[in-house]
């Protein structure tokens, strides 16, 4: 496994690691989930990422039992979680948004299904229009003074209000946001590659990068019959379905695939190394549902070494975007 500093902070992440969305809690046995930690965890990887609303927060239970009842120092991993959305147990209004009251509570909430003392990562898992973002400045502030959490970030927030949160905590002496979780992959690249430029060297600003598949897009699953039991199957995500394999896409998908094939390496696998290219990517959060993926998705790291401009040019010829 390699290592790098999530943005310009000291803190050394792997630069693969492992999600809980749609799986933890939800698509795959507890049995499984352990296997992939602990399968992840001796392989070099040290991040693990979490959400209050993933499963309905089950996936956080799931995710914290496997860390309390693994023998691994508490200094040898780095764990998140994310605040705005709840965790589907109620319906009102202060139970979601970025509003202080809310992301104290659900912190707390997440530290208790985890069974952690502090939160390596905390996100604002989305922008908050109706709360100002002073006061959720000011909120992650106190939580990293109360040693709740060490570091704080964004997920898919608009440059415009990372660099705002940015400014007021610089201004005001307080501690501002050092990460951010969009989407990156082949077919989502704008906000990586373009938005955010200006955070990169302004205020060194870490990405920890979700769906490098495309939520399996980019497999070679799709492109013959559709196959029973992925997440692009399951009851009401119909719209990640029709995002990500439209008739275009699906098109470029199997030129990608032959792509992939003619180097000897899976579609998969490519597009995973593809992503680690990106020196402003600090992570690729996989999604593994099993170990066959797990295992195929870490050999990544190794072929993204064997990439070169002729390679990185061919893949770009075929997407066009």
């Amino acid at each position: 496994m390699e290592y790098k500093n999530l943005g310009k902070t000291g803190l050394k992440v792997s630069r693969l690691s492992l999600g809980s969305w749609l799986t933890f809690g939800k698509l795959i046995d507890d049995s499984v989930s352990k296997e992939l930690m602990h399968y992840a965890y001796d392989n070099g990887i040290n991040f693990f990422d979490n959400a209050e609303i993933y499963a309905r927060g089950n996936s956080e239970i799931v995710m914290g039992k496997i860390l309390k009842n693994s023998s691994w120092r508490r200094d040898s991993y780095i764990v998140s979680s994310k605040v705005f959305f709840g965790w589907g147990g109620g319906k009102k209004p202060s139970q979601i948004g970025l509003s202080k009251k809310h992301v104290f509570e659900a912190c707390h909430a997440a530290l208790k299904r985890l069974q952690l003392d502090y939160l390596d990562l905390y996100y604002c898992h989305r922008p908050d229009p109706e709360t100002p973002i002073e006061e959720t400045v000011w909120a992650m502030h106190q939580l990293v003074m109360e040693g709740k959490i060490l570091y704080w970030g964004t997920s898919e927030w608009p440059i415009k209000d990372i660099l705002k949160a940015h400014k007021f905590a610089k201004k005001n002496s307080l501690i501002g946001p050092v990460v951010e979780q969009p989407e990156y992959n082949m077919f989502a690249r704008k906000r990586v590659e373009h938005e955010y430029q200006k955070a990169y060297s302004k205020i060194g600003l870490g990405t920890t990068i979700w769906s490098p598949l495309a939520s399996g897009a980019l497999t070679d699953k799709y492109l013959k019959k559709f196959p029973k039991g992925t997440r692009l199957g399951v009851k009401g995500l119909e719209w990640l379905k029709d995002k990500n394999l439209t008739e275009s896409r699906l098109i470029k998908i199997k030129a990608l695939n032959d792509l992939a094939h003619s180097k000897k390496l899976s579609l998969a696998v490519m597009a995973i190394a593809w992503c680690l290219q990106n020196k402003d990517v600090s992570t690729v959060i996989l999604g593994a549902s099993n170990m066959k993926q797990l295992k195929e998705n870490l050999s990544a790291l190794d072929a993204s070494k064997s990439f070169d401009k002729t390679a990185m040019s061919e893949i770009e010829f075929i997407l066009n975007n």
